[in-house]
């Protein structure tokens, strides 16, 4: 039996960021937006109002975006301790957000689809009909916008106390708060996709309506779509490093590398660094030195790297007969007694 507490040693793997309030304004604008999809249907089956009705299960999309985005908030907390998830549950938000992404190239396929048909084959448009349901969904999106614009007052509760591992993290608080919640802006950006094409559905039906412009209602469809698409694009972008383990910016990378060895005879031959979060990094560094410390001594040395959460250190002893400190190549071998400290 261990004199000393265990738990000194052991790392916390809660990275998941809670955003109580995130989630609430999603469920507000996923109740909101749902009444609006269930009352344009009803009032487009009733009235024989196609324009009803296409919004209506538009919106649909958006509502299926926001359960997502609501799913992953829960799914996440729920979860937060499951021996089952290595790293806790920090990327299940960014998994959601990707999600919705894909979701919103989706959309943005099918008003393409849907516009080149009408420029091929113009239909009669009900112009007053037509205003009025855009109108409408325009006013619902921004009421939507409002609620769930991310001002970074929300506390991102970070469920990842180091108190008993600060031997290790000496200063993990994570002092910038202002990092982005890509659950919920994945939601936001919904929403402004939808503003999008009301804005632009609302210019082509009054030069439609008052200049005979009809051909402009489905080209200004084609241009959402593209503008949308290209939004589509830039959260995949944004989230797939984030679920492919992307390591750190090299900048980081190096500062870690320096900051170690240029500590007396220290040399770096295995350093990796990967997102266990959206705004966590864990990394593992294999040193040689001819004058070896304890891990601990170099974990001190990368104590204001605040980004790394979670670190692994493995340190060998190399003698001068068996090793000459040139300059290692990355995977290079190290033969000398391989005894990690």
């Amino acid at each position: 039996m261990l004199d000393t507490d265990l738990n000194n040693w052991r790392h916390d793997h809660h990275y998941f960021t809670a955003n109580d309030s995130g989630e609430r304004r999603t469920r507000y604008v996923l109740i909101l937006t749902a009444i609006t999809m269930l009352a344009e249907i009803i009032a487009g089956t009733a009235y024989g109002s196609m324009a009803l009705l296409a919004d209506g299960w538009h919106m649909g999309t958006h509502v299926a975006a926001f359960l997502i985005a609501i799913y992953a908030y829960r799914y996440a907390r729920k979860h937060a301790d499951n021996p089952a998830y290595s790293f806790g549950t920090g990327k299940v938000g960014v998994l959601g957000g990707f999600a919705s992404a894909v979701a919103l190239a989706a959309v943005a396929l099918m008003m393409a689809i849907e516009s080149i048909q009408r420029l091929v084959s113009p239909q009669e448009i009900h112009f007053n009909a037509a205003i009025g349901v855009a109108t409408l969904g325009l006013f619902i999106n921004v009421i939507s916008a409002l609620i769930l614009k991310d001002h970074h007052s929300h506390e991102h509760e970070t469920h990842h106390g180091h108190h008993h591992h600060d031997h290790s993290h000496q200063d993990h608080s994570h002092q910038d708060h202002s990092h982005q919640d890509h659950n919920l802006y994945a939601a936001y950006m919904h929403v402004l996709a939808d503003a999008l094409t009301s804005v632009l559905a609302i210019a082509a039906l009054l030069c439609g309506k008052f200049l005979n412009w009809q051909w402009l209602d489905p080209l200004m469809g084609i241009v959402g779509a593209m503008i949308i698409s290209r939004w589509a694009l830039g959260l995949v972008r944004q989230f797939s490093p984030i679920l492919l383990d992307g390591s750190m910016p090299s900048s980081d990378v190096e500062a870690i590398r320096n900051a170690i060895e240029k500590d007396r005879e220290n040399h770096i031959t295995d350093l990796h660094t990967w997102k266990v979060s959206e705004h966590h990094f864990a990394a593992i560094i294999t040193i040689v030195s001819r004058r070896p410390q304890t891990s601990e001594h170099y974990k001190a040395l990368l104590s204001d790297f605040h980004k790394l959460a979670h670190l692994t250190i493995e340190v060998n002893h190399y003698q001068d007969s068996q090793y000459e400190p040139s300059a290692p190549q990355h995977g290079q071998k190290i033969t000398p007694e391989d005894q990690p400290i």
